[in-house]
């Protein structure tokens, strides 16, 4: 018996029929390819001695576009070079000409790939430097653009296999980052001080036997090394601690920064006195892991309290730069490939299939069906007529559409949820934690404690208020307390972040403590949004259920509508055979599919009764000449852990609500059939902001998660609010926190480690006060001396971080 041999593409490794065979030679050896592109890619690559690729990668398994045989950049990436475009997406670089530009790399799945993009950039003529971050898949280019064009680095990198885009740098995430690295630099320089510090005090700790000069050379040199922590790294604190006393007399409040800069100052100068008198401690060592200390918090909760993205960004992903445009329409159809942002109110544009509507208009030819779950957060596709309204950012999924543009930018639907959502931003309550209600007190009581007590040391021990002055500052800084709040928020991100929530603001973990309602979605939160076969109802005598199924499989080849991909899901399940129609498929718009005398579609068209729609996420018929064959039920898949999220929510007297743009009937049966009383569908963005806006004037502290841009509002304006992973990115960006895993298990046990964290809190709080009202005292009363007193602030602020790392483990 012979045995059948099958051979697979050289690039992609797909397997290749027998009438798609194209062969080719490389470096001499006959090697097969599946189409032209994957020969094309492969012919690149061997051709610029860059062959090692095919030893290093992983498997793609993804056939390339058959264009990039020819050597031509394609018309959907000319007009990156049109000077608006280019404008937008390079930056000039130095005083040579050169533009630079960042690009976001896709489909780069191994180091291998990484590498064959920079070889081969490198050697496009006009290309100075290439720079590629694997982590972040960015790739930076300096380019001549008298030699190159930005179009053509972008199909260089397609002619390889790999996609990218010109990538558009957000201000505001320039500016996070260059916060953070400011203050890691000065946490840098604190500790390196403070190591150094130490070292040098070593001896008085141990009381070695070193000679006064020696001795006095180490004071000088830890003084040397305290400078620069003193002037860099806690010059943010002692800039802070001035405008709050330069604004006292308006806010009537000092901030923690206050005590914290007149305990450093104090300690310093004191230091510097006695290192010159040669008489009493330095207090060096105590300053520099002061410093260390304060800055690791604060860089800690730098990076809770940033946020992700800034809703205008997120707006931008939303819509393509480019679009296609009709510019002689009616008399002809021919159409030009532009930059969005050079189109105007009242020109036409056509929309493909899979392409995003660019602007909002009104259709004028070709009917078609639209996605329109990014503003409505209805999953089914919308039925678009002529004469209908359409908006930017809805996907185009069935016929090619001709529609004229009425509103552009900052007008359209799209921008108008992202102004709502930027407003809900602003106007987001402030949750204040308890550290910063008793710091007002603290900073004051510290203070008057201070100086009172220097002035009864003055009256009878002048030679001892100095430092029983900087005795109590520095034994009662509020480090610990300073100390309490984010740490143990950090510990409790870390561990939450291991269940799949991203916290973006760093108030969820209190907030949840606090909820009392929770809002969800429908669609994509309480549901998968996408529907599975329930059932095969009504099927006629004769047929069985396989069948039924096989047939109507057969009709929905190559259609991407949800509930075609439900009915080929089931039969792969099930190893059904798809038999061949004889006649070709033709696609009713509005009604269904028909070859010969198969029908499939709505009960209207095929003429049967509609069953009642109890809360189902379809029906579809199957007929022919003879009536009705069968009936498909379709039904929306619960989300895992929906059960468990409810039962916890449900124990802590939390009142569930859901909220979604889907049908209300929908609603209503998946609202009773997973036990929630509060429900209203049919929703627009408005209506949920106005829902969580109504609860919370009744008082009530409300939690929402949502996926969709329509519930970016809803999401901004909870007091608590998470978006799916899976969901857009404007919804991230009006998001507390992010949901990474696909279950909604990792919320429920959330909830119950935000009760741990609140309990850490208060233990940290408490510690905290006891410390201070046991340190002061003895401070006050010249029991305890500076060096003492910072000993004994740094195992009070270390007893905080360790009681905290206990929510590591949760």
């Amino acid at each position: 018996m012979n045995k059948k041999i099958t051979l697979s593409c050289y690039h992609c490794f797909s397997e290749i029929a027998p009438d798609e065979l194209i062969e080719s030679k490389l470096n001499g050896v006959s090697r097969p390819f599946c189409c032209s592109g994957c020969m094309a890619i492969a012919q690149t690559i061997h051709g610029e001695g860059l062959e090692v690729f095919y030893t290093r990668r992983v498997q793609s398994g993804e056939k390339p576009a058959a264009y990039l045989a020819l050597n031509e950049i394609p018309d959907k990436l000319k007009p990156y070079d049109d000077p608006s475009l280019r404008g937008r997406f390079t930056r000039p670089h130095g005083d040579s000409g050169d533009l630079e530009t960042t690009l976001r790399l896709e489909r780069i799945r191994c180091a291998a790939c990484v590498w064959l993009c920079e070889q081969h950039l490198r050697r496009i003529a006009g290309v100075k430097d290439v720079q590629i971050n694997y982590v972040t898949q960015k790739v930076i280019v300096r380019f001549s653009p008298d030699s190159t064009s930005l179009a053509r680095l972008l199909f260089e990198i397609e002619r390889i296999g790999y996609e990218a885009w010109p990538f558009e740098p957000s201000l505001a995430l320039d500016r996070a980052k260059k916060e953070r690295r400011q203050l890691l630099t000065r946490l840098g320089v604190a500790l390196l001080g403070m190591m150094q510090v130490m070292m040098y005090a070593w001896p008085s700790y141990t009381g070695a036997d070193i000679t006064p000069e020696f001795d006095r050379l180490l004071g000088w040199t830890s003084w040397v090394l305290t400078v620069p922590v003193m002037v860099y790294s806690a010059g943010p604190i002692f800039q802070a601690a001035w405008r709050s006393v330069a604004s006292f007399k308006k806010t009537h409040l000092l901030g923690m920064d206050v005590p914290i800069a007149l305990a450093l100052a104090l300690a310093f100068i004191a230091g510097t006195i006695n290192l010159i008198t040669g008489s009493g401690p330095s207090y060096f060592d105590s300053i520099t892991m002061f410093v260390a200390f304060i800055l690791a918090a604060r860089y800690v909760e730098l990076l809770a309290r940033q946020d992700a993205q800034g809703g205008a960004e997120a707006l931008v992903k939303q819509l393509p730069a480019t679009c296609e445009r009709a510019f002689n329409y009616p008399a002809s159809q021919e159409i030009e490939v532009v930059p969005v942002v050079n189109c105007k109110p009242g020109e036409i544009l056509r929309v493909s299939p899979g392409e995003v509507v660019p602007a909002d208009g009104i259709v004028i030819e070709n009917a078609s069906a639209l996605d329109e779950s990014l503003l409505t957060g209805e999953s089914k596709p919308v039925e678009k007529k002529i004469g209908d309204r359409v908006y930017a950012g809805t996907h185009n999924i069935l016929n090619p559409l001709f529609m004229r543009i009425d509103a552009v930018g900052q007008s359209t639907r799209i921008a108008g949820i992202a102004s709502l959502l930027d407003q809900a931003l602003l106007a987001k309550p402030v949750m204040v934690s308890l550290a910063e209600k008793w710091a007002a007190y603290f900073v004051a009581f510290l203070l008057l404690s201070a100086f009172i007590s220097a002035v009864v040391w003055w009256y009878f021990d002048p030679s001892r208020a100095w430092t029983v002055l900087v005795s109590v500052l520095v034994a009662s800084c509020p480090c610990a307390l300073s100390l309490a709040v984010p740490t143990a928020m950090a510990a409790a991100q870390g561990a939450v972040t291991k269940l799949g929530l991203l916290i973006v603001r760093g108030h969820v973990m209190e907030g949840l403590v606090k909820a009392t309602d929770l809002v969800l979605d429908k669609t994509g939160t309480l549901t998968m949004g996408q529907p599975e076969l329930q059932e095969i109802i009504h099927l006629r005598s004769g047929y069985h259920r396989e069948d039924a199924l096989a047939l109507a499989v057969a009709l929905e080849a190559g259609q991407r509508h949800p509930l075609a991909l439900s009915l080929l899901r089931a039969s792969q399940s099930e190893n059904l055979v798809i038999p061949e129609l004889l006649e070709p498929v033709i696609n009713q718009l509005g009604k269904g599919l028909s070859s010969g005398v198969y029908r499939l579609g709505s009960a209207a068209w095929v003429g049967v009764q509609q069953d009642a729609q109890v809360g189902q996420y379809g029906q579809v018929h199957l007929a022919d000449e003879q009536g009705l064959i069968a009936s498909f039920i379709f039904l929306d898949t619960p989300r895992p852990g929906l059960e468990q999220l409810l039962k916890t929510a449900r124990s802590r007297n939390i009142t569930v609500h859901v909220v979604s743009g889907d049908d209300p009937a929908t609603v209503a049966w998946w609202a009773h059939h997973v036990g929630i009383q509060s429900y209203q569908g049919g929703c627009t963005p408005e209506d949920k902001y106005e829902y969580i806006q109504a609860l919370q004037k009744q008082g009530r502290v409300v939690w929402a998660i949502g996926d969709g841009v329509n519930d970016a509002p809803l999401l901004a304006r909870a007091d608590i609010s998470i978006a799916v992973g899976a969901g857009a990115p404007l919804a991230a960006a009006g998001a507390d926190a992010i949901l990474t895993a696909v279950s909604l298990e990792p919320l429920a046990r959330t909830l119950a480690l935000a009760d741990k964290t609140q309990t850490i809190i208060k233990e940290n709080l408490l510690w905290a006060l006891v410390y201070n009202l046991l340190a002061i005292p003895a401070a006050m009363i010249g029991l305890v001396n500076p060096w003492v007193a910072g000993i004994g602030m740094s195992l009070s602020s270390l007893a905080v971080t360790l009681n905290a790392w206990r929510l590591r483990k949760a």
